[in-house]
């Protein structure tokens, strides 16, 4: 057994893991100690330093409630979740690329007809949204349960609003026929700030960074048998789209939001998605 020494300190922590602990649990907290110590003696931290570390985890998880996870804010502006989500969603070319969940996903969504409206509050900046779904030779895909949502006009979800927008607003769920085609109606999604008055929040701005999302439309495509699809199309032309807070934009997820004369809507977006078959063994 080691003796804690600066030079040796990796060793001196890693010794002491038990033979019976799970084996992936002692690979990634012996590599996290590693990674860990390499980072203190490489900025040589202060003793300051680390008790403003301490300091800031401390207010990060106070702040966490049943609707606030600030800890998963933090995992976002510092690109973790991000990087995550790309480690466990590596698809082959062509595939429709994954982004963050994000925190407002709700569960038990209205099913709607093909073509309807998933705005209840009277949104004016109105969008068709329209596309196909197939795999990767181009067939087709019926049965794709396509789970959406998104902001209203003013930057908020209906559950930010509650009591203010009705619920479900800007939400819907849609599930596809033989030709694969998905359509429905909501609004154009405008920017928006992640939540900014607290820890991570004051973390951006002593960084010189902003909080800003690009305006996005979400999208949950699933279906037995392939991979499923969590994911954003963008507003191509939106300022924030190479600044995103949470770096959840990729170029295959800019979609275009062209404006239309004398439709039904006011905006139109066309976006094909493709899925990949899930590999079975």
């Amino acid at each position: 057994m080691d003796y804690f020494t600066e030079s040796r300190s990796v060793e001196a922590v890693n010794t002491r893991i038990g033979a019976d602990a799970d084996p992936r649990l002692a690979h990634v907290m012996a590599r996290l100690v590693a990674h860990l110590h390499a980072f203190v003696k490489d900025v040589a931290l202060t003793q300051d330093e680390w008790a403003a570390a301490i300091g800031f985890l401390t207010r990060t998880g106070q702040i966490c409630d049943g609707n606030r996870q600030e800890f998963i804010l933090l995992s976002d502006v510092l690109g973790v979740s991000m990087l995550v989500d790309a480690i466990n969603n590596r698809r082959p070319t062509g595939a429709t690329e994954n982004t963050v969940l994000g925190p407002f996903h709700v569960d038990g969504v209205p099913e709607y007809p093909m073509g309807a409206s998933i705005t209840k509050d009277g949104g004016v900046e109105t969008c068709v949204f329209e596309g196909r779904i197939t795999d990767l030779d181009g067939t087709p895909l019926e049965g794709v349960r396509i789970d959406v949502w998104s902001d209203n006009e003013d930057g908020f979800y209906d559950v930010q609003q509650p009591g203010v927008q009705p619920a479900h607003n800007n939400r819907g769920v849609f599930i596809t026929g033989p030709d694969g085609r998905y359509s429905f109606r909501g609004i154009k999604p405008v920017s928006y700030p992640i939540p900014d008055d607290g820890p991570v929040g004051q973390l951006l701005a002593q960084l010189g960074r902003h909080p800003w999302r690009p305006a996005h439309m979400h999208f949950i495509v699933s279906r037995d048998g392939f991979d499923t699809v969590v994911t954003h199309t963008f507003v191509a032309g939106d300022g924030y789209l190479t600044s995103d807070a949470v770096f959840g934009v990729k170029e295959t997820l800019v979609a275009p939001f062209d404006p239309v004369e004398g439709g039904e809507t006011k905006w139109r977006s066309t976006f094909d998605f493709v899925l990949n078959r899930r590999v079975t063994g």
